[in-house]
């Protein structure tokens, strides 16, 4: 029996360089940079050296204001990605898709910034301090349950706790759901907002942050390059509306990608380092072709999960050589101008390779000025490279040791978008 074939009908992202992809891959292109200080009086102001904040959004503007008062940042910035994908997906619920047959896969670190705001509450005030919306406005998954409530999506809504490959993964559980014919539309991506000080400080006593960048915050990520030495963290979102593609055609809907397959596995080896000789994120790859029917000579483009951290970068990059050989597909980490969304990274890159695949120019890795020989890789620099490429692979990989790739393609569908 042939598997139903999923398709990408709709993009919404928040992040610090645009909110469209083409506004984020005309960045990535140009590096037009959304590092930067922390503002003044912003929350992070003193825990960050360096940042990549996204506008601001009026909760008013998607939630009653009763509710816009007591939910996380993560939430607005999920539930303004997904208004954006469904938009641009031409979707309603109930008009175009029974409500039970549309799942949210939708994850994210949560609201820690509330649960933090309510302890300060809590050792102020004492047990009547603490808000009783605390829950709803700080559970990971909130984000999914906030837009099926918002779009009435009564089918199945879930999120996935594997922290930076949590976006990859949704839409990896979204392909499954469509292949098993258990839903004809997935709503999946992920939400991040860690900018605040409690998260900052962990990672910075990690010594995982970009140091000594203060003057110069646009260089702080440089993935690939032998002066890296930390990740930027960035907050974004991102969502894809991806349909089995018999759906989309029944429809009329026009897409953007066809999702060809994804790989999963786990390095089982170190909670927060990766394997130093790659044979997990290899494998996950590996698997990636296998499901997508491909070989590696297929792939055009790697977007790469390249966070700017010295064990990270080279375990990838060594990943990349064992499976692809001396002959590499071109490699770019566009986090050098996004910094690390977390979990949202892998959703904002999936849609960066989609539109490489419209526009035939492939985003280079900014500040890859001194590549590092341990990170040797056909790595796209300066400049974006044209190529009119057929398929591409993204990258996730999380602490825990998750490991997530997705291959998208050109789309099948009877309506295409143009470039």
């Amino acid at each position: 029996m042939t598997r139903p074939e999923a398709v990408v009908t709709g993009i919404g992202m928040v992040t610090s360089v645009g909110t469209t992809p083409a506004e984020v891959h005309a960045a990535m292109c140009e590096g037009r940079s959304g590092l930067s200080r922390p503002a003044e009086g912003h929350p992070a102001a003193g825990a960050l050296e360096v940042g990549a904040f996204a506008p601001p959004i009026d909760p008013a503007s998607l939630l009653p204001a009763t509710e816009a008062r007591v939910v996380d940042r993560y939430i607005i910035l999920a539930l303004r990605a997904a208004a954006d994908a469904l938009a641009d997906a031409d979707l309603q619920v109930g008009r175009d898709v029974d409500p039970y047959r549309i799942a949210v896969i939708l994850s994210g670190t949560g609201g820690l910034a509330t649960l933090e705001a309510q302890v300060v509450l809590r050792t102020q005030k004492g047990r009547l301090g603490v808000s009783p919306y605390l829950l709803p406005g700080m559970l990971p998954n909130m984000g999914a349950a906030r837009v099926a409530i918002k779009y009435g999506i009564r089918g199945y809504v879930s999120s996935s706790g594997t922290a930076c490959a949590a976006g990859g993964q949704a839409i990896g559980e979204a392909l499954r759901l469509l292949r098993a014919d258990e839903a004809d539309i997935v709503v999946a991506g992920c939400s991040e907002a860690p900018l605040f000080p409690t998260l900052a400080d962990t990672f910075g006593n990690a010594r995982a942050l970009a140091r000594g960048w203060a003057d110069d915050p646009t260089g702080a990520s440089r993935p690939f390059d032998r002066r890296r030495n930390g990740l930027v963290l960035g907050e974004g979102a991102g969502v894809f509306v991806l349909e089995r593609k018999d759906f989309a055609d029944a429809r009329g809907a026009a897409a953007h990608a066809d999702v060809l397959g994804w790989g999963v596995t786990n390095d089982a080896h170190h909670p927060t380092t990766p394997r130093p000789d790659g044979e997990g994120a290899r494998e996950c790859m590996r698997r990636a072709l296998a499901d997508s029917g491909l070989t590696p000579a297929d792939i055009g483009y790697l977007n790469a999960h390249g966070t700017s951290t010295k064990l990270g970068d080279a375990a990838e990059a060594l990943a990349v050589r064992a499976l692809f050989g001396a002959e590499t597909p071109p490699v770019s980490s566009t986090k050098a101008v996004t910094g690390h969304m977390l979990g949202a990274s892998g959703v904002v890159e999936s849609a960066v390779c989609v539109q490489t695949l419209r526009t035939g120019q492939l985003p280079p890795t900014h500040n890859l000025d001194d590549p590092d020989p341990d990170c040797e890789l056909d790595h796209i620099r300066k400049d974006p490279r044209a190529a009119a490429v057929e398929h591409v692979m993204s990258n996730s990989f999380g602490f825990g040791g998750h490991n997530v790739s997705v291959v998208y393609g050109r789309p099948s569908t009877r309506r295409t978008r143009t470039a």
